[in-house]
């Protein structure tokens, strides 16, 4: 009876110094984190940021129009959106339109 006690203490005892131990991160991934982001080639070709660069342009003049509904874009994300579509379509370096979800 008395050594189930005596195994309580002691495993009570144990689990109070893990607590108060403070837990550290390992160093290793984020350091492979930050390697990883480094990119030595242009995701975009200067000409394709020519055509972004026009279409915020036409879209801050008030000129700039959406697809078929002819509706005035004021969103300079979907600005973006279009110039970079333009560059797609006269086929200059511009990576693939993110896949949709759902």
């Amino acid at each position: 009876m008395a050594t189930k006690k005596a195994a309580k203490k002691a495993s009570s005892k144990k689990t109070a110094t893990k607590k108060s131990e403070p837990k550290k991160a390992p160093a290793k991934k984020a350091a492979k984190k930050t390697a990883s982001k480094k990119s030595s080639t242009r995701k975009y070709s200067p000409s394709a940021s020519k055509n972004v660069e026009t279409e915020m342009k036409e879209m801050k003049k008030g000129t700039l129009k959406s697809g078929r509904s002819g509706k005035k874009v004021t969103n300079p994300k979907q600005a973006i959106a279009i110039g970079l579509s333009e560059a797609r379509k006269a086929g200059k370096k511009v990576p693939p339109p993110p896949e949709k979800k759902g």
